[in-house]
């Protein structure tokens, strides 16, 4: 395979950009596909939220030393963008420098990659053959050859349905037009939509947290606004986090909010309620709701909207003829699963982990960011920051960097894992007991064995990096 060929890049979002960051720091030729016509267009469908990560954990090293050399002003590491913030402030700036705008191709959905010559099943001389891109742009269908794929798409775009089961409930895509994915812009432009309707949240997490805090706030300005949760989990108090105890105060004061909002009674509970059916009243005016609740038929009717927030899934239709690897219940990078496996724990602590834990049966290709965590619901852009550090250093050939690991993650202060749970796994978990006050330090890796690695106030970029 050629060294002059580029390393393919899929998805323009921050870790995607990182990706970009770190290849010019190594003089290392690239190109990068983004489906949507601006840089970070996920991010900008959650502009409106503010990130429960201060700029410390939002910006690549790499980036910020490209940027710094242009005379950029880097904001205050103490402070917490909002989408909006994070694109105009950080991402636009990235893709303008020199060293990357040119190589950046926008509205350009890319439909395959594979091997040059091989469909998946052929072997012999595998390695050698440079990976062939197959995107759709402005109506064409071009191809570009590559040397290593980063697979940094996200999850943002592959919502989870409401159904329990994991499948569209029935009648979900019937009624699609009273249905919206991840988190409305409920104050401003999607304020007519929901004042003084009949609105239901789904989802227990960060993301249906946030739409919980905008809808409250609503409320208060249209009272007849009624607001119902929908949740899977046994008891609310579940979804509430670590308030205090979280690394991030800014994500433990969500959960406070939660609380409060249930305690005042302006949020209406309904747990655990599993979702099986939508449908229509006969006037075709309002919706209901179906499903059980504590195994008996349960619903709610007349529902005007419905809000979902139940995390989201990768997509890996385009990799078919790639021979990668997915955990098989959470679809994480399998080496990472028994770090981020929620039944296991929910603590959001992951071991450093890099190139050694990201490999992939396929030579030099590599999933990044949210979309390595699968289904997982706890990933932070630091996280990715350092997967892709750790990724181009291999593909220089520069093992002993790509080796040497440092993750610096804040906890949420909450450990959900039952020890029966645990087994065999409690020592490696993040549910053993801690000294109470926590320290976090940069942590080297030397084998991949060692480690395994509001509305304007608050938002996951685990959600939204997909973007998350």
């Amino acid at each position: 395979m050629s060294n002059t060929l580029p390393t393919a890049i899929i998805g323009g979002g921050p870790v995607g950009l990182a990706a970009a960051a770190q290849l010019v720091k190594r003089n290392m030729p690239f190109v990068l596909f983004e489906r949507g016509a601006h840089i970070g267009a996920s991010v900008l469908s959650w502009e409106h939220v503010r990130m429960f990560s201060p700029w410390e954990f939002n910006v690549d090293s790499a980036a910020k030393d490209l940027l710094l050399e242009t005379g950029w002003i880097a904001p205050e590491q103490d402070q917490m963008p909002t989408g909006k913030e994070l694109v105009q402030l950080y991402l636009e700036p990235l893709s303008q420098l020199e060293q990357i705008k040119s190589f950046i191709h926008l509205e350009s959905t890319v439909k395959a990659i594979y091997r040059k010559g091989f469909d998946k099943m052929k072997t012999a001389g595998r390695n050698t053959a440079p990976f062939m891109i197959e995107y759709e742009t402005q109506g064409q269908k071009l191809h570009v050859e590559a040397s290593a794929i980063i697979d940094a798409t996200g999850t943002w775009l592959t919502p989870n349905p409401m159904s329990a089961s994991g499948n569209f409930a029935d009648g979900e895509k019937e009624h699609a037009d009273h249905i919206l994915y991840g988190i409305p812009d409920i104050l401003e432009s999607n304020k007519a939509r929901y004042a003084g309707k009949n609105i239901v949240v789904v989802g227990s997490g960060h993301s249906a947290i946030q739409s919980l805090t905008l809808l409250h706030e609503l409320k208060l300005q249209v009272p007849e606004t009624t607001i119902h949760w929908v949740l899977r989990k046994k008891n609310v108090s579940e979804a509430f986090g670590g308030g205090e105890n979280d690394g991030l105060p800014a994500r433990g004061v969500l959960g406070s909010r939660a609380n409060q909002f249930v305690q005042n009674g302006n949020v209406l509970v309904h747990t655990p309620f599993l979702i099986a059916q939508i449908k229509a009243d006969e006037e075709r005016s309002t919706l209901s709701l179906l499903g059980t609740k504590d195994s008996q038929d349960y619903s709610i009717d007349k529902i005007d909207e419905v809000i979902v927030a139940t995390g989201a899934r990768p997509d890996f239709t385009f990799l078919r003829e790639l021979r990668y690897s997915a955990d098989s219940a959470i679809e994480s990078v399998p080496q990472l699963a028994d770090l981020i496996d929620p039944n296991l724990h929910s603590c959001g602590t992951v071991r450093p982990h890099g190139e050694a834990e990201l490999r992939q049966p396929e030579k030099n290709f590599y999933i990044v960011g949210s979309k390595s965590y699968g289904r997982a619901p706890t990933f932070l852009l630091a996280t990715g920051y350092e997967q892709v550090r750790s990724v181009v250093a291999a593909l220089a050939g520069d093992y002993e960097a790509a080796r040497e690991v440092r993750l610096n993650l804040p906890e949420t202060g909450v450990c959900s894992a039952p020890k029966s749970l645990l087994g065999e796994n409690e020592a490696a978990s993040c549910c053993t007991p801690k000294p109470k006050k926590l320290t976090f330090k940069p942590i080297t890796v030397t084998t991949a064995s060692d480690c395994c690695g509001s509305p304007q106030n608050d938002k996951e970029p685990s959600c939204c990096d997909s973007s998350k």
